[in-house]
């Protein structure tokens, strides 16, 4: 029987590039083993380097296929990729399908490609808790290049932009996208739109719509440092990539030394520091919430007291 590591001693191993030792540690994260925080705050202190791409966009738009195409694209030019792929979770298990890992078959025995699928168990906005924490200590096991492709849910997926430096919105003819990129918000947050299969008939007209939004200024919003382009890529024949690549590391040189830059870091300093705040309150609320729970309830069921008057006191007994 082997034993158990500690999570301190996994750190050095995985900055040496260990595999073994990457995926403990991501396990960790996962679980939320308490035992993890010491190393993942070394892990944090000694990350920073490597170039997250966020990629998001509805269901069906292929996103997983237009990943590994990406990926390999990326390979070819010398780059380590980590890949975070969030999938759904199963309402009965928590688990994930693992669908992105079955549709990245092709790269799995590359040395320089890492793939993790995530269940998001239950998070909002794509992605899963410990997707951040992921991406450190893929960051210090020497890649340079992370994508986090988030699970594709539709309109509650904003969150990506503020984890990553690049955001890449993924659309597909005949699927409406269009439209639901307004609705969701997305327009607002690519750096890169993406149409996606636009080796299809109708691709053109998906493209045209996209470019004529941005020109129109549908988003309402303006990025400095940075026009917006809208990009056709096909998996299929791989027709697109090259100009993907390339457009990729004009956004990470201005991300690096323009203003844009400075404060796209800050934000996501914001957002790390705001949603681990959040996921500490959350846990201590319901270590000790549970004792109060109960006759809390039997007075809102007996109508003694309003849902928010009740809460309030709940909140109050458990954080005090």
């Amino acid at each position: 029987m082997s034993r158990y590591v500690p999570a301190v001693e996994l750190v050095e191993r995985a900055m040496r590039g260990e595999i073994a030792a990457i995926g403990r540690l991501i396990s960790r994260a996962e679980a939320n083993v308490s035992e993890a925080r010491e190393a993942l705050a070394a892990i944090y202190r000694r990350a920073g380097r490597a170039h997250v791409i966020g990629l998001t966009g509805v269901p069906g738009s292929g996103k997983s296929t237009m990943v590994a195409t990406l990926t390999q694209r990326l390979r070819d030019k010398g780059s380590k990729v980590g890949i975070v792929a969030v999938d759904p979770s199963s309402p009965y298990s928590g688990g994930s399908i693992l669908g992105d890992r079955i549709r990245m078959s092709d790269l799995a025995n590359d040395p320089g490609v890492f793939i993790r699928s995530m269940a998001t168990r239950g998070e909002m906005g794509g992605m899963a808790r410990a997707t951040l924490d992921a991406v450190d200590i893929l960051d210090i096991g020497g890649f340079d290049t992370i994508i986090i492709e988030t699970v594709g849910v539709g309109q509650d997926e904003v969150e990506i932009a503020k984890a990553s430096h690049t955001t890449i919105v993924v659309s597909a003819p005949g699927l409406g996208d269009e439209i639901q990129a307004i609705k969701a918000g997305m327009l607002e947050i690519a750096d890169i739109h993406v149409v996606s299969k636009c080796d299809r008939s109708d691709a053109n007209r998906t493209l045209t719509d996209l470019r004529q939004m941005m020109t129109l200024g549908v988003n309402g919003h303006v990025k400095p440092d940075w026009q917006v382009p809208v990009l056709g890529v096909s998996s299929y024949n791989s027709e697109g990539f090259d100009d993907l690549v390339g457009v990729i590391e004009r956004h990470r040189m201005a991300v690096l030394h323009t203003e844009l830059g400075r404060k796209r870091q800050l934000s996501i300093a914001n957002f790390r520091l705001q949603k681990t705040a959040e996921n500490l309150l959350i846990e201590r609320f319901l270590k000790t919430s549970a004792s109060f729970v109960p006759s809390i309830a039997d007075r809102l069921l007996r109508r003694e007291g309003d849902p928010y008057a009740l809460a309030s006191e709940l909140v109050a007994a458990s954080l005090n």
